[in-house]
């Protein structure tokens, strides 16, 4: 095949990606407080953030409705299809408009130190670099800065669901952008050299392959 077909290829499986996730998994500016994860774990850690903020990974923009109104934020995203909806939704949610970027968490076409807060939610699972996304996010965030994270991660060595995560991590990587099930992602985050780090693990329930979770942050 052609370079060109591969693009081609490429750019369809994103649509369809954002498609889907639009369709079937956003929120579209209305997250559920009701729920345990939203309400009691997502919602407080995105409080937190202040100052100007740059999320990576931020699909749709979905978080938005979650942050502090002065906070000026910075979105982005490998998936134009799906930023492009995050725009519109700010503006029904009569806030700031957001700044769109098109990028990858390994590259940050940011300048050094210029956040005050970096923003990851269900991110680190699909980037093809841990270690190059973490350096990135340590090195645009201002000195004291905080790094906030809520990710799911891979179930201990040795037990059913760790089994099973492997046994679906391929084909669930092809149908979720990238995204993989057996992640030690709290470990990379520990070793990824910020000052401190806070994190805890919980489970999520349903569905079982998507459990265990850590959320928390680190501090440049």
């Amino acid at each position: 095949m052609v370079p060109g077909g591969r693009w081609n290829v490429r750019g369809l499986r994103k649509r369809l990606f954002a498609w889907l996730y639009y369709t079937c998994l956003s929120d579209k500016g209305q997250p559920n407080l009701k729920g345990t994860l939203t309400g009691e774990i997502r919602a407080p850690l995105l409080a937190r953030a202040d100052g100007s903020v740059l999320e990576i990974g931020a699909g749709d923009g979905a978080n938005l409705p979650l942050y502090p109104a002065k906070t000026q934020i910075t979105l982005l995203d490998p998936n134009v299809y799906l930023l492009r909806h995050a725009v519109p939704l700010a503006a029904g949610l009569r806030r700031a408009l957001p700044t769109c970027v098109v990028g990858v968490a390994e590259y940050l076409p940011c300048p050094d130190a210029s956040f005050d807060t970096v923003v990851a939610v269900h991110v680190l699972c699909s980037v093809q670099d841990q270690t190059a996304a973490l350096a990135e996010v340590r090195r645009v965030l201002r000195p004291g800065g905080l790094f906030l994270f809520l990710e799911h991660v891979a179930a201990p060595a040795g037990t059913v669901n760790r089994c099973a995560q492997q046994v679906l991590n391929p084909g669930w990587r092809m149908i979720g952008d990238g995204c993989q099930l057996t992640r030690d992602t709290g470990a990379s985050i520990q070793a990824a050299g910020f000052a401190t780090v806070e994190q805890h693990a919980f489970e999520v329930g349903f569905p079982p392959f998507l459990s265990p979770h850590i959320c928390g942050f680190a501090r440049r």
